[in-house]
């Protein structure tokens, strides 16, 4: 198969073309002719070596995490699957090796599900790991509910545009912070009140305070959203184990996305009710993916990246 892999870790230089042999699969996997992978900021740190220490890798590596495309064979375990199902997927493995950079991957079929017949092969790729992150930090961890006032960071990116759109369908009132440029866009996903994080602290911009922060980078960041959030509220955040900080008085989560198949079923019944859509900034050819890399890395994309096969 074709493929887009390194022999070492390092810059963007060392994304390489290959062919690479097929991959197995086993009892309880199902193998994806890959249509479009999504592109995540654990790419380049993946590809940086950054995460070494938490994950093998063996070499060559194949990138990637996020997947769309369709079922091409399916284990002697797997029974809710079949040849020939469009799906999607977050194909986060124990070892970092065949990703999904590649005409073909193997995933654990409990990793898997069936794509959202409303959005196309690229839009559903720039799902899966954005759309579990938001999902288990707003929904599982803080449980938003009807009515309640949540401040969503970086509102108009990979994960934060998801975030504010499954706030909205859960009845809250999302307060998103972002750059001047992206008031309107996040508006448009359902927002009532967007803030501008360029123009200086933003605790002091909201008023009433929320109920929930939903925090993406932790740091100086976490410190100042923190003193948005009522006595009583809830930070979840996916940068720091302890979000609550010294406040005593705030209840706190640390999310660490979890693949799953569950997950993007729910993810999924938002985008029929029409509740969820998804921004693609741009999609680039696979042999384009270190210029892919490289838009990444410079930050402030609205929406998702894409590779398409």
């Amino acid at each position: 198969m074709r493929a887009i892999a390194i022999e070492r870790f390092g810059g963007r230089d060392e994304l390489r073309p290959m062919d690479l042999p097929d991959p197995k699969v086993g009892p309880d996997y199902v193998l994806v002719r890959v249509r479009a992978a999504g592109i995540n900021p654990v790419d380049f740190k993946l590809r940086e070596g950054n995460l070494d220490a938490a994950f093998n890798h063996r070499f060559p590596v194949v990138l990637g995490w996020d997947v769309a495309g369709v079922v091409e064979q399916v284990g002697p375990a797997v029974v809710d699957l079949a040849v020939g199902d469009e799906v999607y997927a977050y194909g986060r493995k124990t070892e970092v090796a065949e990703g999904t950079y590649a005409e073909l991957v193997s995933l654990p079929a409990a990793m898997v599900a069936r794509k959202p017949a409303g959005l196309s092969f690229t839009q559903a790729a720039g799902v899966p790991l954005a759309g579990l992150t938001a999902w288990q930090a707003l929904v599982e961890a803080a449980g938003v509910q009807r009515g309640e006032r949540v401040l969503v960071q970086a509102a108009a990116g990979g994960v934060g545009h998801l975030a504010v759109q499954i706030a909205v369908a859960r009845g809250a009132e999302v307060v998103g912070s972002a750059s001047p440029a992206n008031h309107d866009f996040v508006r448009s996903l359902g927002a009532t009140e967007v803030v501008d994080y360029t123009a200086g602290p933003v605790a002091g911009k909201v008023d009433p305070q929320v109920d929930v922060l939903f925090d993406l980078f932790g740091g100086d960041a976490l410190a100042d959203a923190r003193g948005a959030v009522r006595s009583g509220g809830r930070v979840v955040s996916l940068a720091d184990p302890q979000p609550a900080g010294d406040r005593d008085d705030l209840q706190g989560s640390y999310v660490f996305v979890r693949p799953g198949g569950e997950g993007l079923d729910a993810l999924t019944a938002l985008v029929d009710a029409g509740d969820l859509r998804v921004e693609v900034a741009e999609a680039y050819p696979l042999d384009q993916v270190a210029a892919a890399h490289e838009r990444l890395e410079e930050g402030h994309v609205r929406g998702k990246l894409v590779l398409e096969l």
